[in-house]
């Protein structure tokens, strides 16, 4: 049997501290916010892989055998669906990101992943297949050779596998052959959408649009959306007045927040984190439990039979907690040091939090994921 325990280094949550407590630093509004219109769409496709070594999809994948009869079919070859073998042929779905202002004849990256059975597309290659967007026009055609950067060999008794082989990118594998209507340079004014909905990070990016200006062009709609006003002498220049727009710096506001994945034991925290004044006493309660099985065997010319019986062996350790007080208004920093004096670990630590903000003793936001 064996115990798992993990601790935080005191050094690891001393160099969280130190980098969340620096003072926050502008960022351009490129970074906080993106234009209205200017976005990428989604596109997908099925397809085929062909030429793989024996790694295909099986017999009895009919789609990939329906799928692979149509195509010689309308490559004007005739062939028996009952005598057709798939094991160098895979059916694949095929994603691609078509980007803003992404004109025809250019070329995009696409990503490869089985629906079948398939075992391994390395080496393989995929066919022609249309790109599809939510309107179901098609908007890109992929081809060629994967990237698959894994491996899986194998026999009857083992098997040998690296990374994940069946999923892969073709880079620059899709060519744009419909664009995506937008007129840019014909809009009277400028939407932009903040990534992280926040009055005063609006209302600072607002007022560093009219400074930098001299007019008042930017004004704040709500907390996710800034409007700008294209001046008179950037109508025919709208390139120009985005680009010197998006390059002004601003301080964004951020909420106190803590945020706790408890599957993975991860724990983020903001620097503007604070708490009021709480005692914490966390104590950690090991439970041990371990199964046997007994074998009952009869005496010798006994009519009994040999029966198994199952026996629970369960062992409970308490660990003393220690009591530590955290006074009012003390920052990330000061919780860290406190928290890790008592020996807590990532999971006692999501424990404390969520205990801290039921006794109402945390100014921030718990978010758990």
């Amino acid at each position: 049997m064996i115990c798992f325990r993990t601790k935080i280094a005191p050094a690891l949550l001393i160099l969280w501290s130190v980098l969340l407590l620096s003072t926050a630093e502008a960022s351009r509004i490129k970074e906080l916010a993106q234009l209205e219109g200017v976005r990428s769409n989604q596109l997908v496709g099925y397809g085929l892989v062909v030429g793989l070594n024996g790694t295909g999809d099986s017999s009895g994948t009919q789609f990939t055998t329906q799928s692979l009869v149509n195509m010689m079919e309308r490559l004007g070859v005739i062939v028996d669906p009952a005598k057709v073998k798939v094991a160098n042929v895979a059916a694949v779905v095929v994603t691609a990101s078509l980007p803003p202002f992404a004109r025809a004849g250019s070329m995009i990256d696409v990503s490869v992943s089985s629906v079948g059975d398939a075992g391994n597309l390395a080496g393989g290659t995929l066919l022609m297949t249309p790109l599809k967007a939510a309107d179901g026009k098609i908007y890109a055609v992929a081809q060629g050779a994967l990237v698959v950067g894994s491996l899986a060999f194998g026999g009857k008794a083992a098997k040998v596998q690296k990374n994940h082989p069946t999923a892969g990118r073709i880079p620059g594998g899709a060519l744009v052959e419909r664009e995506v209507p937008f007129v840019f340079g014909q809009i009277p004014e400028l939407n932009y959408r903040l990534k992280d909905s926040d009055f005063t990070t609006v209302s600072r990016m607002s007022a560093a649009v009219n400074s930098h200006f001299g007019a008042s062009l930017a004004r704040s709609l709500d907390a996710g959306q800034m409007q700008v006003q294209v001046p008179d002498s950037y109508r025919e220049r709208m390139v120009d007045f985005v680009a010197e727009l998006e390059r002004l710096e601003v301080i964004p506001d951020t909420l106190a927040r803590i945020v706790v994945n408890e599957k993975t034991g991860t724990i983020v925290m903001g620097e503007k984190v604070r708490i009021s004044t709480v005692a914490v006493s966390h104590g950690n309660l090991n439970l041990v439990i371990s199964e046997l099985t007994n074998v009952s065997q009869p005496g010798p010319l006994s009519r009994g039979e040999t029966v198994t019986t199952p026996e629970t062996l369960i062992g409970v350790a308490e660990e003393k907690g220690n009591l530590v007080v955290m006074e009012q208004g003390v920052s990330i920093g000061d919780v860290a040091s406190a928290l890790n004096a008592i020996g807590a670990t990532p999971r006692d630590l999501i424990a404390i939090f969520q205990a801290i903000k039921a006794a109402g003793a945390l100014y921030a936001d718990l978010v758990i994921l």
